[in-house]
């Protein structure tokens, strides 16, 4: 939460990045999971490829392992274009070749993404995209992660990527509707693994990437399954499943093999956007003219009035004057946009395969190349021209749901006794904006946010940027506690919260009135919350802290920097967004200080919180820091330490 009283510190800087690619007839025939290693290459093979999720990924962390676990390089791919090339080891290589891919995408998510090669060879080829990944997880049937983690120990589930072509196959008849969308006429030419020439560029293979939302998930009955959507629908949720353990088995049959009986789903096919597709390829000429437009250094008055910005509605409340204000920084600075990446729709529905306000998303540099901030607004286009405008989504408030799980620990990192029960506990976390983001002045005094179910339960203002909830009707003004209770729907506590309420796609509708106007807001859950909490070692936590080395304010103040890279290295597909210090009093009083975490900052927070102990004057403070982690997938974990003073 923010405060007017005690102001967000953002720390932006440089994103790891992931980069993902397609091509031919996916990845050409496999042979056997694990062959005896190749003695015979002339050379040191040398692997390259390219990291892409519709857009060049720059800086992912690349690392190459044979199948028996034996590593063979690792290397970082090219800040811009996302492509790397490595020289291997070892010119005996156990087959296949497994490549994975970490880094976070243009909104600052965790990414982590595998591709394989079926056959040593002195020069190869691995692109490492969602549908690579989602190729690998259909062969194993299981998640990649794991099996790559420990390679040496996963032999037979090795053996299952004898069905790459099989798998990549299959695939493509599930996604068979954006194939056209893009206009890929033969479906066998399409390499999802190993093609040589492919890039991230908008071309139509790279647009595949953009088209398509890919998800390998556990179902709320603990069911791992891949999931594929249009990324235009702009409900989120899951068009096509495919139970994963099904389709290995039905891949592996030698004969009368029926991998459809894998799909779970009423759709068999994901649905087609074909109307904005057309036009995706020329998505990146706005990125370019931004950039030229920032390079000319101009005032935001001049930047609101350049061609661009001519058909601006508002982003989340943001008016066209803020978003020039926004460039008008990034031109001061002398920063510069990615290659925009394809986040969604901010319409309500598709018309005739047509998304009006197309949701994108940037990562943006300094001159030396290092990733500072994040940008990301809607687009649309104009058909008179035949050139993309910056739009925004037309929202006065932003709102957000969150599917999450918080564990709450003591100084000493034990599950705290006085916390509430669950500990661990589940929830929905409904975000709305109650505050103008520049003065902190109030937006809102209440609102009442509908659930799927049809339920409806109160919020009102409690003085932070996000609206909390309330245990009064119509009440119009609450006492925020700085806990998560002030937003979070807890499955434990909320007896209004059914199972239609926590799966993927799920809408909430918020309905308040905002400058004596009575409105209505949408917003759709990004992903299934699990029906147990997740394990106790995936809540990101503090390195060292212990019964005799307790979490104490003092530390703090003197200038401890927080460290995670115990947590961060056994949970890569996690990345740790904030921290947040709280010191509530007994009179009612609140402040906090959030402080973001920057892509750079992956293992430790490099700033003293000194400054924010030191606030603590009077009263009897109790003094807490929260710690917020989320996945690829936009579900969130969180951690509560109760500081000793």
């Amino acid at each position: 939460m923010r405060t007017a009283a005690f102001p967000r510190l953002l720390l932006v800087a440089s994103t790891v990045l992931l980069l993902v690619a397609c091509g031919g007839g996916g990845g050409g025939d496999a042979g056997s999971g694990s062959t005896p290693s190749n003695p015979g290459l002339a050379s040191e093979p040398v692997l390259s490829g390219v990291v892409a999720v519709g857009a060049p990924l720059g800086g992912a962390s690349i690392t190459v392992i044979d199948s028996k676990g034996n590593a063979l390089g690792s290397t970082t791919a090219h800040a811009v274009d996302g492509s790397y090339s490595l020289k291997l080891s070892s010119k005996a290589i156990s087959t296949p070749v497994l490549v994975q891919a970490r880094g976070l995408d243009a909104t600052g998510a965790p990414v982590l993404l595998h591709s394989v090669v079926a056959t040593p060879a002195v020069t190869m080829t691995a692109n490492i995209t969602p549908l690579s990944d989602a190729v690998l997880h259909l062969a194993l049937g299981t998640e990649v992660a794991p099996v790559f983690a420990k390679a040496a120990d996963q032999q037979t589930v090795l053996a299952n990527l004898s069905q790459l072509t099989l798998a990549s196959d299959f695939l493509k008849t599930l996604i068979k509707t954006p194939l056209s969308d893009v206009k890929i006429s033969d479906s066998k030419t399409l390499d999802l693994l190993n093609a040589s020439g492919f890039a991230a560029n908008k071309s139509a293979p790279d647009l595949l990437l953009d088209l398509v939302r890919v998800g390998v998930v556990r179902s709320n009955l603990d069911v791992l399954q891949l999931q594929l959507s249009n990324k235009l629908q702009p409900a989120g949720a899951a068009e096509v499943v495919v139970d994963l353990a099904t389709a290995k088995t039905e891949l592996a049959k030698t004969t009368g093999s029926t991998p459809a009986l894998a799909i779970t789903s009423t759709l068999k096919v994901t649905t087609a956007a074909a109307a904005t597709a057309a036009n995706l390829a020329t998505i990146d000429d706005v990125a370019v003219a931004l950039n030229q437009l920032i390079a000319q250094g101009g005032e935001a008055s001049t930047i609101a009035t350049n061609a661009l910005l001519a058909a601006y509605d508002r982003h989340n409340g943001g008016s066209g004057g803020v978003l020039a204000a926004k460039l008008a920084t990034f031109a001061s600075k002398n920063w510069q946009l990615s290659r925009f990446q394809l986040l969604g729709c901010a319409d309500d529905a598709l018309v005739s395969g047509n998304c009006a306000r197309v949701l994108v998303g940037a990562f943006v540099t300094d001159s030396s190349g290092k990733r500072v901030d994040y940008f990301s607004d809607a687009l649309t286009y104009d058909t008179k021209t035949k050139k993309w405008l910056l739009k925004g989504n037309g929202r006065k408030l932003d709102m957000q749901l969150k599917p999450l799980a918080w564990w709450a620990l003591d100084a000493a990192g034990a599950p705290d006794s006085a916390a509430s029960s669950p500990n661990p506990a589940l929830g929905v976390q409904v975000l709305l904006q109650s505050q103008d983001p520049i003065s902190s002045t109030a937006l809102l005094d209440k609102a009442t946010i509908q659930t799927p179910s049809g339920f409806s339960l109160p919020f009102a203002y409690c003085e932070q940027y996000w609206i909390c909830l309330s245990d009064t009707a119509g009440a119009s003004s609450v006492t925020a506690t700085g806990g998560i209770s002030d937003t979070l729907l807890a499955s434990a506590s909320v007896g209004w919260l059914g199972g239609a309420d926590t799966l993927r796609g799920a809408r909430y509708i918020a309905s308040y009135t905002l400058a004596g106007v009575s409105e209505t807001r949408s917003a759709y859950l990004p992903s299934h919350l699990q029906t147990t909490v997740p394990a106790t070692s995936r809540y990101p936590v503090i390195d060292g802290v212990s019964s005799t080395a307790p979490l104490t304010l003092a530390a703090l103040r003197a200038g401890l920097d927080p460290v995670w890279s115990t947590w961060a290295a056994a949970n890569p597909d996690l990345r740790l967004l904030s921290i947040r210090a709280v010191i509530r009093y007994t009179d009612g009083r609140l402040q906090q200080r959030e402080f973001v975490v920057a892509p750079s900052e992956t293992t430790r927070f490099a700033s003293p919180m000194g400054g924010v102990a030191a606030l603590a004057v009077g009263g009897t403070p109790v003094y807490e820091l929260w710690l917020t982690a989320q996945d690829g997938l936009g579900r969130r974990l969180l951690t509560r330490y109760m500081l000793k003073s």
